[in-house]
């Protein structure tokens, strides 16, 4: 017998049943690595020169692409969002 089939509240980690406070840190956080990542790729930049248009080592932004999450808190991933002149908004849900 298939498993049941939900559908998504839009917040995969609030979907695992997550504490809501660290789901929607979890979320923002996934949801600003994705955007820097497609930032630094469709800018054409080389990891080298994203390092340094952004402040961080090459190897920070390897780990920023390759999506290893639990190396970035929220300030730091907003603080990238800055130094690549983009501005990080926040939209509460009620």
């Amino acid at each position: 017998m298939d498993d049941p089939i939900f559908e998504s509240s839009g917040n995969v980690f609030a979907d695992l049943d997550l504490e809501p406070a660290e789901a929607s840190i979890l979320h923002m956080r996934a949801k600003l690595m994705n955007d820097l990542r497609l930032y630094i790729e469709s800018s054409g930049m080389t990891q080298t020169e994203a390092a340094k248009k952004l402040g961080i080592t090459q190897s920070r932004i390897s780990d920023l692409v390759r999506g290893k999450w639990e190396k970035f808190s929220l300030e730091m991933l907003i603080t990238l969002e800055a130094r690549a002149g983009r501005q990080v908004t926040l939209e509460l849900a009620v």
